[in-house]
């Protein structure tokens, strides 16, 4: 693992889910330097952890992609929200870190990274004005973020101050019927000339979304318009190179294809998901499976171990695990192996969840899979950016189940 970012009171105590510690707090270092092991240390279930070996191959494999293709990587750190892993991505490579709130902004200022892109409107006066303070007091300090109207261009021009460094925006270019940004060239170049006009605001080139279409081809659509859009913000003001910056972890490979490596643009990918990846949503959709590289180029990083607590009907099994510790947005948990009482490990093949309480997960059980209460199931997860939020301390483990790292989140 990387050097650990200096955060105060980072610690193992009492209150630490899916551990048993009931004497003095002790810190993420300290702990994580015991190396305990997953099934005879200090831990109760249920449990996340993340795989070491994982997490290094997720992370090598997106900074190797997009320096091969010519993009500028600001990967979206709203994923995980941790310092730990926030620096591993810069170690690797990264120009930066994206937020999409005003708080992740803080905070990633806080875990000490000086370029943030945050994909999203600022309309805040109270946070602009911080905004521009920490630009003058830090000339390290780059920040970009999105206007898509008078307002916010406005907002954002009162709030700069006068004879600091200038508040660089993109202009976003949205989709009919999706989340914000214009939906034409006519309103982007209204937009931005509003910008230009605007006293202490700087126009950086524009920005979207496009992990919302269905098919590479609206991809492809779409993108086209942005480059339109920044060719005619570059011949209209002059811009060289302007930003184009769009990022999910859907399409990455047609981003690649459509604007990696261009000479009149700076490319800024914003993919997050892969960090962790999954076993659901992503490990369907991930660009890996369209590319030479393979499907299992990223492989899922986080494990939610839960035990069998009652197995009350022939095929059914109940886990103490619910919505609490577990997402389901993009659907249910998906088991992963079975780790009997005495320690034996088989495939869960066959086992399915189909449903969750707070605290308790309702598996379907195969006949013959024999199935007990107090056996373990590891499940892996399904749209990683809504797992962590529910850890605020998860150990890191390697492939003995022995812990090597311990992360914080901070959501």
């Amino acid at each position: 693992m990387s050097e650990r970012l200096c955060i105060p009171r980072e610690h193992v105590d009492w209150r630490t889910k899916g551990l048993w510690w009931p004497g003095e707090p002790v810190t993420l270092t300290e702990f994580a330097a015991r190396g305990d092991h997953l099934f005879s240390g200090p831990f109760t279930w249920p449990l996340m952890v993340l795989r070491a070996s994982s997490l290094d191959r997720n992370i090598a494999a997106l900074a190797e992609f997009t320096r091969g293709h010519g993009l500028l990587f600001a990967p979206h750190g709203k994923t995980a929200m941790s310092p730990v892993l926030t620096q591993r991505q810069l170690d690797a490579g990264a120009w930066g870190i994206t937020a999409a709130t005003a708080n992740q902004v803080l905070d990633f200022r806080r875990f000490g990274v000086d370029r943030v892109l945050l994909a999203n409107e600022l309309l805040d006066p109270r946070v602009l004005r911080w905004v521009a303070a920490e630009q003058d007091a830090d000339p390290d300090f780059a920040f970009l973020f999105y206007v898509d109207s008078s307002e916010g261009v406005a907002l954002a021009s009162e709030a700069s101050g006068d004879g600091g460094r200038p508040l660089r925006v993109m202009v976003e270019r949205g989709t009919p019927g999706g989340r914000t940004g214009c939906r034409t060239r006519e309103a982007v170049l209204a937009v931005a000339r509003e910008v230009v006009r605007a006293p202490g605001l700087e126009l950086a080139g524009v920005a979207g979304y496009e992990g919302s279409l269905s098919d590479a081809e609206g991809v492809r659509g779409f993108l086209g318009d942005l480059l339109g859009d920044a060719a005619a913000l570059a011949s209209e003001h002059g811009l060289e190179r302007p930003v184009l910056s769009v990022g999910g972890s859907a399409w990455f490979d047609v981003v690649a294809q459509e604007i990696g490596g261009r000479e009149d643009v700076t490319p800024i990918l914003r993919s997050g998901a892969y960090v962790a990846h999954d076993d659901g949503l992503y490990r369907r959709t991930t660009p890996y499976n369209r590319l030479p590289e393979g499907g299992d180029a990223l492989s899922g990083a986080l494990e939610l171990w839960a035990q069998v607590t009652s197995t009350p009907e022939r095929g059914r099994a109940i886990a103490g695990m619910g919505r609490r510790e577990a997402n389901f947005d993009q659907g249910f948990p998906v088991p992963r192996v079975l780790r009997r009482r005495d320690g034996s490990v088989v495939p869960a093949e066959g086992v399915e969840v189909t449903g969750l309480n707070d605290h308790h997960a309702y598996l379907d059980v195969p006949e013959g899979l024999g199935v007990r209460p107090g056996d373990l199931v590891s499940f892996g997860i399904s749209h990683p950016c809504t797992a962590f939020d529910r850890w605020q301390v998860i150990p890191v483990v390697d492939d003995d189940h022995r812990v090597v790292d311990a992360i914080a989140t901070y959501f």
